[in-house]
């Protein structure tokens, strides 16, 4: 990996040589950690297993710890100033879980861990640290599905934009179709149901993860990062809206081949296609990005 996404070096410290990282304070924080939050980590890791809107939860801690594994030579550099507040910090990831568990609200207690792992590090290892790990400690959101109520107020309007689109599209290219609510009704007695599934939320998910990651592996500017993120709500809805008009079109000829395996590997090539759009306008950021710079500077720019 270039230099260009090692995390920046801490000035060394006059007086001495850094203190030692503080792997047996690690260690038996983390394996603390882990035993107090079992019931809730086992729970989530069940629902990603389970829940194909959270197929990339699995991927997301190891790509998180293989980013701080790529860049632990700088970590070990950085001189570790343990931050007390930490603890208070470790207190209300504790507390907001309990609370989480009280009122059966999932959401609160996974993402409880995550502060209690903030907490940790800030104890053990100090602010610097957690500054240096800031990236990866975000990209642990990503395991973690979003609250019911939120995921309820989300896929239905992207259902009913996708079933729109399709509707549109179908008519167009001289296939009729009759749009009621999320149900297209086709010529041939077909009813086609864009169900939550198809909603596009679990490749908005999965594309806004990827995002990040590959923006932090292939671009040095931060900025990029959150452009890539914005980026991905239109590709992920036009992706969708595209599947669901070739499920159609698929629907109205050979109805056997819209749904099982097919259905799947159509969902599979769309998703593999959002991924080249992301990446065509990573392309095209980076292609303004230069163009401005050079206007400002004076350049001449050549098309």
């Amino acid at each position: 990996m270039s230099n260009r996404h090692k995390l920046p070096s801490e000035p060394e410290d006059p007086s001495g040589p850094p203190p030692r990282f503080p792997w047996s304070g690690i260690v038996w924080f983390g394996v603390l950690l882990i035993v107090c939050y079992a019931p809730v980590l086992r729970y989530l890791v069940k629902q990603w297993a389970n829940d194909e809107d959270m197929g990339h939860g699995f991927f997301v801690p190891v790509i998180a710890g293989w980013i701080v594994w790529q860049n632990r030579a700088k970590l070990l550099a950085i001189p570790m100033k343990p931050n007390y507040w930490g603890l208070l910090v470790v207190a209300w990831g504790m507390v907001q879980m309990l609370l989480g568990a009280i009122g059966a609200e999932l959401f609160l207690a996974r993402t409880a861990f995550l502060i209690s792992l903030v907490g940790v590090i800030l104890t053990v290892c100090g602010t610097r640290i957690v500054r240096a790990l800031a990236f990866p400690l975000f990209l642990l959101l990503f395991m973690i599905p979003i609250p019911q109520i939120v995921y309820a107020q989300i896929t239905l309007p992207l259902q009913l934009f996708a079933s729109t689109v399709a509707a549109n599209a179908l008519n167009i290219i001289g296939i009729p179709a009759l749009q009621t609510g999320n149900i297209l009704e086709l010529p041939n007695g077909q009813q086609l149901s864009v169900v939550e599934a198809c909603s596009g939320i679990r490749s908005l998910l999965s594309l806004s993860f990827l995002a990040l990651v590959y923006a932090w592996f292939f671009d040095p500017k931060r900025w990029m990062r959150l452009a890539l993120l914005i980026a991905t709500v239109p590709i992920a809805i036009l992706a969708n809206a595209t599947r669901v008009t070739i499920t159609g079109v698929i629907s109205a000829s050979h109805p056997e081949l819209a749904e099982g395996f097919f259905h799947s590997l159509e969902g599979w090539v769309l998703f593999v296609f959002a991924l080249a759009l992301l990446v065509v306008c990573h392309g095209l950021i980076n292609r303004v990005y230069r163009m401005f710079h050079k206007v400002k500077e004076g350049e001449p720019v050549h098309a």
